[in-house]
């Protein structure tokens, strides 16, 4: 059993964090300012070091210094002088560094097939009828063993369920050709954010990010400055790799200390706006992912960004300042103060608007799974470098990563887009010899009348180019049935089946 972590302490009270209920999830909230940063980085740090992996996207720039070695902050030196405590064994943390567009770190890619329906419509932010046909447009491409690896893939199937509707009708029901155009429109919106780069392969491996170096868990940390910019390409992402833990890992039960753990930060963007199908969804996998030894730990300004069903899973809390200006910052401050274990020596709504800069109201679980009383605490900073890495030590990263030239070229494999593209070609192929041979047998034909001889039987070519293509189509799925892709609960592709 991994021991006690101390987490906070003031001059009469020390706060301690237990390994093994890492996995029951979090919460690390308060004001910008306050000093939510400076505390993910220090718990993060502290499941490195006993050899625990994480994930953290960096959205303001200031999370790769864990990579570099402490010390050189004069306010961290005198913090500890002031709480008793020595100087920290300051060191760096294994890093590797990712990013979306390629330019901060590895490229990070997932398939559309991936990526699954559900996410899909929410980064593309589509109504109920238009997730419909998307839902439609997967299901006829998985039932033909289409996998739809990129954006092109996805622009080739939509077109061709759009002109042959009719065909698809009785078996996946109407398509609406204003819901194709409406999903077709989303595309060519976050293609224009640069979400292109995404979609495609490689794909991430997951347990490329589960990794150990010496013993220390390896910190995975997402350039997501840029990304920001596209706040539901965000939030989709982040679920597709939560769905990916989830669908992959085995389970596991009660662990010493999680398998991996995932920080979840500007969690608001996840929840704003989300249809209720994908709440209920994230609910279940925060719900069942503990059993998998991955702890979830959201970050974010309010707890009221966090929905209750969700909040109520998140035992150990770090509550920062907190300011009382609007009504809505009033209530946020009674929903933190409702939401945490009462301290009758503490008044917790009145505290939480009069903390200091990295002083916090903390409860952690105790062995049995309980929480333990809120306490008023000045966090413990990291051994590691507080702020951004530059550029030198980014290339030096990146050069030494442990994925290095696993994910740096991207690949274009045959996919939807290119079996669609044969399937026309053929087509057009066939109508072209159907029509000469038409000619030659109207030839035929004539030169037997003349002679008196039997009528020759015309080709006939009833069929248009797409309805050849659609025909050749429905013909394939009896010799598919092998290869149905099963989408697991977020819909993203169960089990990594390929």
């Amino acid at each position: 059993m991994a021991e006690p972590i101390l987490l906070g302490k003031s001059s009469t009270i020390e706060v301690n964090f237990l390994p093994q209920m890492g996995n029951r999830h979090g919460l690390i909230t308060g004001a910008t300012g306050t000093g939510k940063t400076v505390s993910l980085q220090a718990l993060a740090q502290h499941f490195v070091n006993l050899g625990v992996p994480v994930f953290m996207a960096d959205v303001k720039g200031d999370l790769a210094g864990i990579s570099q070695v402490g010390g050189d902050n004069e306010k961290v030196k005198a913090r500890l002088k002031d709480l008793g405590l020595p100087e920290l064994d300051w060191q760096g943390a294994p890093t590797t560094l990712w990013d979306v567009f390629g330019e901060k770190g590895h490229p990070v890619r997932a398939t559309i097939s991936d990526m699954g329906p559900l996410l899909l419509s929410r980064m593309l932010d589509l109504n109920d009828t238009q997730t419909g046909v998307l839902n439609m447009v997967f299901r006829i491409a998985d039932d033909n063993g289409m996998l739809l690896l990129d954006l092109k893939d996805l622009r080739a199937m939509l077109q061709y369920v759009g002109e042959n509707a009719k065909t698809f009708t009785t078996e996946y029901g109407n398509v609406s050709a204003a819901s194709i155009g409406a999903v077709q429109r989303g595309l060519l919106a976050i293609e224009e954010q640069g979400a292109g780069a995404f979609f495609g392969e490689p794909m991430l491996n997951i347990a490329d990010m589960m990794q150990t170096v010496g013993g220390k868990g390896v910190v995975n940390i997402l350039a997501a400055d840029k990304l920001m910019n596209s706040p539901r390409v965000y939030g989709a992402f982040l679920l597709w790799m939560l769905s990916e833990l989830f669908e992959n890992l085995p389970e596991v039960g009660d662990v010493d200390k999680p398998k991996f753990v995932f920080f979840f930060d500007e969690a608001h963007l996840l929840f704003n706006d989300a249809p209720k199908v994908l709440l209920e969804k994230i609910e279940q996998v925060v719900r069942l992912i503990r059993s998998k030894g991955v702890g979830v730990y959201f970050v974010t300004q309010n707890p009221i960004d966090i929905p209750d069903t969700v909040l109520g899973q998140l035992g150990n809390r770090v509550q920062h300042a907190l300011r009382a200006f609007t009504p809505r910052d009033q209530k946020a401050v009674q929903v933190a103060a409702t939401t945490m274990r009462e301290n009758p020596d503490l008044d917790i709504g009145a505290a939480i608007t009069e903390l200091g800069v990295g002083e916090a109201l903390v409860s952690t679980l105790d062995e049995k799974g309980r929480p333990n009383v809120t306490q008023r605490v000045f966090m413990i900073p990291p051994e590691s470098r507080l702020g951004p890495a530059t550029e030198a030590e980014r290339a030096t990263l990146i050069k030494n990563s442990i994925v290095a030239g696993v994910y740096d070229e991207a690949v274009d494999s045959e996919s939807a887009y290119e079996k669609l593209q044969a399937r026309t070609q053929a087509a057009e192929l066939e109508e072209a010899e159907a029509k000469k041979a038409e000619e030659d047998g109207g030839l035929l034909g004539s030169l037997g009348g003349l002679l008196g001889g039997g009528s020759t039987k015309r080709a006939s070519r009833n069929d248009t180019l797409l309805e050849s293509v659609a025909k050749s189509t429905l013909r394939s799925m009896g010799t598919n049935l092998g290869r149905t892709i099963v989408r697991g609960v977020l819909g993203s592709l169960f089990g990594g089946k390929r």
